[in-house]
């Protein structure tokens, strides 16, 4: 099996549960990993046989950018509406990490992984 991955996407956003990060917000980096039957693209070298990952980013920048409490639920969320989108995905995984959280001492980030399979 094949995977595609988009790496280390860069969002500015306004998720957390606490007051200042609803109003400083903060800087998110989002990996996304799916596979799907990808035999008839890899032979047509056209990408109406693939999945236009500009579409996925899309689709995860949009997200991004309507602000959550709980990064749990923003990948989720996420998760959800690719496979929504796109129902020849077989798997996908998530990884978002919201960088610097302020915790009271130096973090580089809080990150969250979240898988989910037909």
């Amino acid at each position: 099996m094949a995977y595609i991955e988009l790496e280390e996407m860069e969002f500015f956003a306004y998720h957390g549960c606490f007051p200042e990060e609803k109003m400083v917000g903060n800087t998110f980096l989002v990996n996304f990993e799916y596979s799907y039957d990808m035999q008839k693209a890899s032979v047509s070298d056209d990408i109406a046989d693939a999945i236009d990952y500009q579409n996925i980013y899309n689709i995860i920048r949009e997200e991004m950018g309507k602000p959550v409490n709980l990064i749990e639920y923003l990948a989720n969320r996420i998760l959800d509406r690719i496979f929504y989108s796109f129902p020849c995905i077989e798997r996908a995984r998530i990884k978002i990490t919201k960088m610097n959280p302020s915790l009271g001492g130096k973090l580089k980030g809080v990150t969250i992984v979240v898988e989910k399979e037909r």
